[in-house]
């Protein structure tokens, strides 16, 4: 799915921008490519990715999806496209903690039924999590639960995937993991993936990169 920002600006941060790729401009995001969103703390990644999921609405310009305004978009439009078209790693994760691995992928899953059990095992396999898949999410570490939150984010039908500082609790080899499950099914979706980070990563070679 396409997106195009026009002058876009959260409102706390008119007035506070400076020589950002994104903030102000004619910004566009094509299906099927991968977005790299570095910035520091406090210039607005987290804003942008909560934009784009319909969850802030202090700013001003013209966000599009596929040529269509997300400002004329009513609630029960966002829910519809969250099941079936945006999918988010919100930094904080949202995980339960009292429900276990797969319990905490399926329940949203249970509304959609689109990945099968068993791309979920391989996926969790994939990032060496399947030891842990009996464990509840509120005693793994937090790299852990970052790479149940991803898994959980690449289980439903999406077109636009945002993943708000995925990697930051992740080792290089996880990292990569992960990457590697990302751009798979990205790829599969035709979907446009926008992932923030507070600096340059080692896997940015695979992406466009946009600074705040």
């Amino acid at each position: 799915m396409q997106i195009l920002l026009h002058t876009v600006v959260p409102h706390p941060m008119q007035g506070a921008v400076n020589k950002s790729d994104v903030w102000l401009r004619e910004c566009v995001f094509e299906s099927g490519q991968l977005y790299h969103i570095v910035a520091p703390s406090g210039t607005g990644k987290t804003s942008l990715l909560h934009i784009l999921y319909g969850i802030r609405h202090d700013y001003s310009g013209i966000v599009t999806f596929n040529d269509e305004s997300i400002q004329s978009y009513t609630h029960s439009k966002w829910c519809e496209l969250r099941t079936n078209s945006v999918s988010m790693v919100f930094q904080g994760l949202r995980l339960f903690p009292e429900l276990d691995i797969m319990e905490n992928i399926t329940i949203k899953q249970k509304r959609t039924n689109h990945t099968p059990r068993m791309s979920i095992s391989s996926m969790l396999d994939a990032l060496g999590m399947m030891p842990h898949i009996h464990k509840k999410a509120g005693v793994l570490s937090y790299g852990q639960q970052q790479r149940v939150a991803i898994v959980r984010a690449l289980c439903q039908p999406f077109k636009i995937l945002l993943l708000d500082e995925p990697f930051s609790h992740l080792d290089t080899e996880n990292a990569q993991a992960a990457l590697e499950c990302i751009m798979q099914e990205v790829e599969q979706q035709q979907a446009t993936c926008i992932i923030t980070s507070l600096q340059s990563q080692p896997f940015q070679q695979h992406m466009h990169v946009y600074h705040l």
